[in-house]
């Protein structure tokens, strides 16, 4: 079959480089000093025996990160990213994950080595068969596997093209073992390029056989993680491999299936024997070494450049003999994984071939940009370019271990510096990165939708739920947002159930508000639209105000709806009560957007000033909005005898807004924990009132060290079926409240129930 002919074909060009990917990536849990970590599994990541994402390798400071099925390079490292996040962020803080496949420093006493703590007492006693089979030292190498799928639309339109005799599911197998049987024989080619481990630390070799370091991949040689010489398989044929592996098992030589540690394995079931029915739907390359320059320990380029060579080695003939094509493959793998980092391989001119091979296919395919591509001869020529290369050439000023620590340093500061933001997804908003980090974190999977409209899949075994902007659940029916994005109807729910609300009236034109003006001329107002969130449009008048003036709030919140309300103005403190089943889980005191004077600066530079806090952005992004100087701030700062280019007094408070929404620029402050009983309590019958599971509600409330049934202790001006919870979790001052994870225990009970 001339694959390469075939792959020629215009109708096989969208799809060349289409595939689905997934990443499991090891990695030991070390302090920030570089110290092996002996602290337990990390007990905020729930139960790990059903975790999705985040497991326990052989030792319990040894983390496993797996990321879902991606169809899509960049999908993959999305995920690969927030997972990162959530395990930087679910360890202490004092810890960080190594960036070197080779482990660090290792306890003197193997026992101090801790097999992870599993539930399954199978799992742990497969571990103790490992540690005392190979030794503890050993099973702390880490490393990348990569899971990689040809695209079915592409498997498709190669079989359809090449006229097999053969089923479908026969042709994927038959062209997984030949892309198989290629990679082990040319796996020395990227072992060369990609070997990342040159050296190891002075107490992991104790007293076995030992490599002469440094060396390229002391991984991917003899001395790595590797079964015993007796045992050996054979890719000829889907039947061979799988009887290899039963007789090996039946033996005695592998205590069970997943024993085999082949730098490839075939995969097409839950067990390698489902393989005989289903065939072979993926391969699981193993030898990959973590790349110490990679923040997630490989790169999108490096994906891509994997599936690009996959792709050619669909089309290279092998030997005649298939099983020694492959055993040259291991013998010329192991000679180049023990050459010095820094020396040109002794396999210099077949790597030339290949790398010309590469070239000129990817100009027949006219495929575009192949990452990697274009540097690989200057690599071969220049071994200092390659990963071992770079990684030997930085340690020798200060040892390898104090490279590692430099790295694994900046990418724990880098997940620590936006802690509210979650790799990947920064461009949801920020509720939903919140909502999202906690489901990865607790072994939800997650599903994005919509991105735009914030529309999540949860899933917990078969329990699925699906949540919008990160607190739109199952939970409300659908007539509740109805009635809270209405505020006319939520005023008269509310007043019907005896709750104090403010009198006013409803306008369907600005003529209609404008007659109206002589009733509240002289008391205090608030104009708002009647449908509108996130505090837009609305003027507040404490006092009353002109009729110019008036007009100006009248045409500002017809800007935002159809219809507006004037309602009188509560005097008093507002305060968010975040409700949730029946209980307030978090109250926030929301100050206006503000600025305070310094006698020097315009109140223009102090906005600017202040909208440098990391805290502060935009579209719900970061735990704070920047503040605005648009007509309502002007109109504000006009009532106090103020421009933007006034010079306030060192001291003095510059109010830019009346309205306190932290979406239009104000501080957030937690008191959840400075409120009796009594006003909890309205709040969450408030909210009961409107049938609503989750809900924002807001009370204006003069003197909270009143009685809440005292006359005028507080009033509800507005309720919300969409409240933002990133200012409860990531307030401006005051103990953040976990709002997103509230959520989850509502939606998945059994979840956290497990967890315990």
């Amino acid at each position: 079959m001339m694959i390469k002919n075939i792959l020629k074909q215009k109708a096989l060009s969208p799809y060349l480089l289409k595939g689905r990917y997934g990443i499991e990536r090891e990695a030991q849990r070390v302090t920030l000093a570089g110290d092996f970590s002996g602290t337990d599994h990390p007990v905020v990541l729930g139960n790990r025996s059903f975790h999705p994402y985040i497991q326990t390798d052989f030792a319990e400071n040894q983390l496993e990160l797996i990321t879902p099925v991606a169809d899509t390079v960049d999908e993959l490292f999305r995920y690969l990213g927030a997972i990162h996040d959530v395990a930087y962020r679910s360890m202490a803080p004092e810890e960080m994950l190594w960036p070197l496949s080779m482990p660090p420093a290792l306890p003197q006493a193997e026992a101090d080595i801790v097999i992870a703590k599993l539930d399954q007492f199978e799992d742990v006693l497969y571990r103790r068969y490992l540690a005392k089979t190979y030794g503890k030292r050993k099973q702390m190498v880490s490393g990348i596997h990569f899971n990689f799928e040809f695209a079915d639309r592409f498997l498709q339109q190669l079989y359809e093209a090449s006229d097999q005799a053969v089923d479908y599911q026969s042709f994927k197998t038959a062209l997984y073992l030949k892309v198989t049987r290629n990679y082990l024989h040319y796996r020395w080619f990227l072992t060369y390029f990609f070997g990342a481990t040159p050296t190891s630390e002075a107490n992991y070799f104790t007293g076995e056989q030992r490599p002469t370091e440094p060396v390229r991949s002391i991984r991917n040689s003899r001395y790595g993680y590797t079964n015993h010489p007796d045992v050996t398989v054979s890719y000829g044929s889907l039947e061979n491999y799988l009887g290899d592996i039963a007789a090996l098992v039946e033996t005695g030589k592998l205590s069970e299936e997943k024993e085999f540690y082949a730098p490839v394995r075939l995969r097409g079931g839950r067990r390698v024997a489902d393989l005989a029915e289903a065939g072979i739907r993926y391969i699981e390359i193993r030898n990959i070494d973590i790349d110490p320059y990679a923040a997630y320990g490989i790169s999108k380029e490096q994906v891509r450049f994997l599936h690009f060579f996959l792709l050619f080695l669909s089309t290279k003939d092998e030997g005649v003999d298939l099983d020694e094509w492959v055993k040259t493959g291991d013998r010329m793998n192991d000679a180049v994984a023990l050459e010095h980092p820094l020396a040109q391989t002794a396999y210099l001119q077949e790597a030339k071939e290949i790398v010309a091979e590469l070239h000129s296919f990817a100009a027949e395919l006219q495929l575009p940009e192949v990452p990697y591509l274009a540097q690989l001869g200057d690599m071969l020529e220049n071994p200092a370019l390659t990963f071992a290369g770079k990684l030997f050439q930085a340690s020798q000023s200060a040892g390898q271990a104090a490279v590692a620590r430099e790295l694994g340093v900046a990418y724990h500061q880098s997940a620590w510096a936006r802690p509210y933001q979650l790799a990947g997804y920064r461009t949801l908003e920020l509720s939903t990165q919140i909502l999202m980090f906690d489901a990865i974190q607790k072994g939800i999977k997650v599903t994005v939708l919509d991105e735009t409209d914030q529309f999540l899949r949860l899933q917990a075994g078969d329990h699925i739920e699906y949540v919008k902007n990160a607190n739109m659940t199952s939970k409300d029916q659908y007539i509740v947002p109805l009635i809270m994005a209405n505020k006319t109807v939520t005023k008269k729910v509310l007043a019907e159930h005896g709750f104090h609300v403010p009198s006013g009236a409803e306008f369907a034109t600005a003529a209609a508000a404008i007659d109206y003006y002589p009733h509240i001329a002289k008391s205090g107002f608030v104009v708002k639209p009647k449908t509108t969130n996130y505090g837009l449009g609305i003027s507040i008048f404490k006092e009353g105000a002109s009729l110019a003036d008036y007009q100006e709030a009248v045409a500002i919140a017809f800007a935002e709806d159809q219809s507006i309300l004037v309602e009188s103005f509560l005097a008093g403190t507002e305060y968010r009560f975040f409700v949730i089943d029946g209980r307030v889980d978090a109250i926030l005191l929301r100050i206006p957007a503000n600025v305070v004077g310094d006698g020097r600066q315009t109140i223009e530079a102090l906005v600017k000033e202040k909208n440098l806090d990391p805290l502060r952005g935009s579209h719900h992004r970061s735990p704070l909005e920047w503040i605005q100087l648009g007509n309502l701030e002007q109109l504000m700062l006009k009532e106090q005898g103020y421009t933007i280019g006034s010079v306030p007094p060192e001291g003095q408070i510059v109010y830019l807004r009346e309205n306190s929404n932290i979406s239009t620029g104000g501080d957030s402050i937690d008191v959840t924990d400075d409120f009796n009983e009594e006003y909890k309590a309205i709040a969450a019958a408030a909210v009961a009132a409107l049938g609503a599971s989750i809900c924002g509600i807001d009370l204006i409330i003069p003197d909270k060290t009143k009685p809440a049934d005292s006359e005028g202790a507080y009033g509800i001006i507005e309720a919300n079926f969409n409240p933002a919870m990133h200012m409860h979790v990531y307030p401006y001052s005051g103990a953040g409240q976990r709002l997103t994870m509230s959520v989850l225990r509502l939606l998945f009970p059994e979840v956290f129930d497990a967890s315990n």
